[in-house]
């Protein structure tokens, strides 16, 4: 909680963009005279998203403040709705070099199929085992 003799902090000044030739991306809501952003309209809010599915910043969008937030809430909203993904799906290459895995001091991790096959032969040497108890227990009976 602050306390109450505290003084209050002066605002700052705006920041004034010294840098030469810099260009301002006009809003292209604003631009053509867009009041409102709709969330339906999948192929615009398209834009403003990442091929990863972030929303995009303003500052590479272009969009003015306003239009930015109405962006934003239309793509959450079109995402509540399941009409655009969270995420997009991306197809991710192993990599090679680095630290490996031998580095945590195991070997290197078996291929899924390879994985599978090993189980499947371990299951299989398991009933071959219980068929061999199962006549040595017949031999002994008898």
């Amino acid at each position: 909680m602050p306390r109450k003799n505290m003084p209050t902090l002066p605002k700052r000044a705006p920041k004034i963009d010294t840098r030469r030739g810099a260009k301002v991306k006009p809003c292209s809501f604003c631009a053509h005279g867009v009041g409102t952003v709709d969330y339906k309209d999948l192929a615009q809010l398209r834009k403003y998203i990442s091929d990863r599915g972030k929303i995009r910043g303003r500052k590479v969008s272009g969009n003015c403040q306003q239009h930015q937030r109405d962006v934003t809430d239309s793509i959450k909203t079109a995402r509540e709705l399941a009409l655009l993904p969270y995420t997009q799906r991306t197809v991710t290459e192993r990599r090679t070099g680095g630290r490996g895995r031998d580095d945590r001091g195991r070997g290197p991790r078996p291929d899924r199929d390879q994985a599978a096959a090993a189980e499947s032969d371990e299951v299989m040497d398991d009933v071959i085992a219980v068929e061999m108890f199962e006549e040595m227990v017949e031999e002994v009976a008898e």
